[in-house]
This record gives structure tokens, C-alpha cells and sequence, in this order.
């Protein structure tokens, strides 16, 4: 552009502001609340403790996208989790339901996953369960309190063995590995601190990653 065609544009510019026009319209509806986006484009980001409440949301989001009309569901889902670990009986609400998703989940472990945060990274699709490179990873077995009087007691061993079990055939669904080598790498009596590249020797993930 020559600069008299530049004057003339500003020009004409000028004219339309003074008479109330805008030379570019302004996007029409109020501002979505922040998440929103991610929310609609099928990316949650998950950084709290694992409660009934606090994975409520995730829940609701993965049953809400396989209802959706075929026409309008999406290819794949991306939970990014953060988290300190928290209830097992949460986590494993979570992760049965995402079990039963139609729709693949990929899962990214981001900032920290510990203990139930482990669990349910664990439990993305196969071949997308993605850690960036300064991700925590922590491993260890489940633990529990308790009081009450003795039968009370009696019945939470029962569930402790029946926890502990079901923390078992998950770590084996997830990595491939058997009970032995679990028991000995992953969920010996001592808190385990994985690298990256540890937890994808181990198949506890697919693949590092920078970006995802």
C-alpha cells in the first residue's frame, strides 16, 4: 500500500469512528468463564486431592461427552492431572468410569501425580499416558486409620484386604508387570519416588513429553 492510500484508509477510519461505527466488530456474547474452553475442547485439568467432591466435576465431564450425539463427540479426551493423591475410594470411581468411556482418555501427568494421582494417570488409554519431563511421580501402598470398637476394626481390615487387592490388579492391568515384581519395585513397604523415565520402564507410562 502507497502512502496516499495509506492516508486515505486512516482517513476513512476517522470518519466512521465519528459517526459511532467500529472498524472491526467486537466478538457478540459475554466472555466464557475461565476452563470453560478447555471444558468444551475436551481437556480437563485436574490439581486437587482425590474426594467425592473434588472428582465430581471430572465424573460428570467424561459421562456428559459419551452422551453427546456421534456427530458432536470427540475423538479423544485429555484428563492433566496434579495432584497429591487423596481417598482411593474416589479415585476409583474415577477410574471406572473411565474405564467405561467410549471415548479414549489420554492422561498427562503434570506438576505431581502421587498416590491416587498415580493411580488414575495409570489408567489412561494405552499409548497415552503422557508425563512431562519435571513431573513428581510417587508410588506406595495403600494406607488407612482407624478407630472404632473391635468388630468395627475387624471389618476395616476386611476392606483394607480388599483395597489393597484391587490396587494390586490395577498396577498389573496398567504396566504389564506380575505381583512379584510390583510388590518389589512398585509397592514395597517404603514410599517410592519414580523419574520420568523410570515410570515408562515400568509401564506406568507410555511416553515423555514437552508438550501434549
Amino acid at each position: 500500500m502507497n502512502i496516499e492510500k495509506l492516508h486515505g484508509a486512516i482517513a476513512a477510519m476517522g470518519d466512521a469512528l465519528e459517526e459511532g461505527a467500529s472498524p472491526q466488530s467486537a466478538p457478540s456474547g459475554p466472555a466464557k468463564p475461565p476452563g470453560q474452553v478447555l471444558y468444551e475442547s475436551g481437556v480437563m485439568y485436574f490439581a486437587d486431592g482425590f474426594t467425592n467432591e473434588s472428582t465430581k466435576p471430572v465424573v460428570n465431564w467424561i459421562i456428559e461427552k459419551n452422551l453427546l450425539p456421534d456427530s458432536e463427540r470427540p475423538k479423544e479426551l485429555t484428563l492433566i492431572i496434579n495432584s497429591p493423591g487423596g481417598s482411593v475410594h474416589a479415585a476409583f470411581a474415577l477410574i471406572d468410569t473411565m474405564k467405561g468411556s467410549a471415548i479414549p482418555i489420554k492422561t498427562v501427568g503434570l506438576g505431581m501425580i502421587a498416590s491416587c494421582g498415580l493411580l488414575t494417570f495409570m489408567a489412561g488409554a494405552k499409548g497415552k499416558r503422557i508425563l512431562t519431563r519435571n513431573t513428581s511421580i510417587l508410588s506406595h501402598q495403600y494406607s488407612w486409620g482407624s478407630g472404632g470398637k473391635e468388630h468395627e476394626l475387624f471389618a476395616r481390615v476386611k476392606e483394607f484386604e480388599l483395597s489393597t487387592e484391587r490396587m494390586l490388579e490395577h498396577y498389573k492391568r496398567c504396566t504389564g508387570m506380575t505381583e512379584k515384581k510390583i510388590r518389589e519395585f512398585l509397592l514395597p513397604a517404603e514410599d517410592v519416588w519414580l523419574s520420568a523415565e523410570e515410570a515408562v520402564k515400568h509401564g506406568i507410562a507410555d511416553k515423555i513429553q514437552d508438550t501434549y
